[in-house]
């Protein structure tokens, strides 16, 4: 099965215009005959990485509140069609799409922001929306904390695909959650960036004897809009702030395709569905070399919403 990584820029702080550069490479991703094309942490409508640069953590402060009003009108709601034009380019391009979004969710009132996964079918239908278990860092200032209730995994091909936002991908249980359902190809999506991506790939491919993809982004000093407030302090002329780190790793921790840094590309590549047989013959971390009677995992998967009725029940 082809897959593909658009490793690309946002236009920042544009929803409208960074759906389009995906949905460009969609379309591409497509003709290139792949099932599946992955995208970066919060691509739509950018990383608010103005935290770590601008004093973020300063309480009432203007600046920040003006940062993130303006962010806040350019996050995604599902809810207000803006994810309708990829979902349209998957399924005119018969192909899975696995893309980072900034969401603005109604059914926490629609004016707080979460980090999401987007999983959406071949044939254009949105499978699951998956909030970040725990924002890292500087980004709790900018988004909620998510719920379990996209910790699932979706078929595509011959593959069963999860997938997990930046540092989750270093939160056991979140990984045991996913390898528990099949789990054989593992997305893992990134603001972009080759000390992010270069020991993990490898290292969750080797636990899991999974597939893995590693999709991240990049973003230079000259993508961002020159009338954006406090540009010039935001980063230095010619910076690459993030340079990409896409890679995709074997079942045995080999790579496919070692990190790209530096450059939008189009990555594309052939998996072989056998070779996780082939590695799992000797380990398997949630099958024969588990040990269910002595260790468990209970994940709830109830969608926090702000109105709603109680949790019923918390799945195994």
């Amino acid at each position: 099965m082809k897959v593909a990584i658009a490793q690309i820029a946002p236009v920042f702080m544009d929803r409208a215009a960074t759906t389009a550069r995906v949905v460009e490479s969609i379309n591409e991703a497509s003709k290139q005959g792949c099932a599946l094309v992955a995208f970066g942490e919060s691509l739509i409508p950018a990383y608010p990485f103005w935290l770590s640069r601008t004093g973020g953590a300063k309480f009432d402060d203007e600046r920040q509140k003006a940062w993130h009003a303006r962010y806040m009108t350019q996050a995604v709601a599902p809810h207000e069609g803006h994810l309708d034009a990829i979902t349209d380019a998957a399924r005119r391009g018969n192909i899975a799409v696995v893309v980072g979004i900034t969401e603005r969710p109604i059914d926490r009132g629609g004016h707080s922001l979460y980090c999401s996964r987007v999983f959406i079918s071949n044939k254009g239908e949105v499978l699951s929306i998956h909030r970040k278990l725990m924002p890292t860092y500087e980004e709790r200032l900018s988004w909620g904390i998510g719920d379990g209730a996209g910790l699932v995994t979706h078929r595509v091909g011959p593959f069963t695909v999860g997938s997990l936002n930046c540092w989750e991908n270093w939160m056991p249980l979140a990984r045991t959650a996913l390898y528990a359902q099949g789990e054989d190809l593992h997305v893992a999506i990134w603001p972009g960036c080759v000390r992010l991506t270069a020991d993990i790939t490898r290292f969750i491919a080797l636990e899991s004897r999974s597939f893995v993809i590693s999709a991240g982004a990049i973003l230079r000093e000259s993508d961002l809009p020159s009338d954006l407030p406090e540009r010039n302090q935001l980063a230095n002329p010619g910076e690459t702030i993030y340079d990409g780190g896409s890679c995709i790793a074997a079942p045995d921790g080999t790579w496919l395709v070692e990190p790209v840094a530096g450059k939008e590309e189009l990555i594309v590549c052939e998996l072989d569905h056998n070779w996780v047989y082939k590695e799992r013959q000797n380990f398997d971390a949630t099958g024969h070399y588990s040990r269910p009677d002595v260790l468990r995992l209970f994940v709830d998967r109830n969608r926090n919403a702000t109105l709603g009725e109680p949790p019923q029940s918390t799945e195994r």
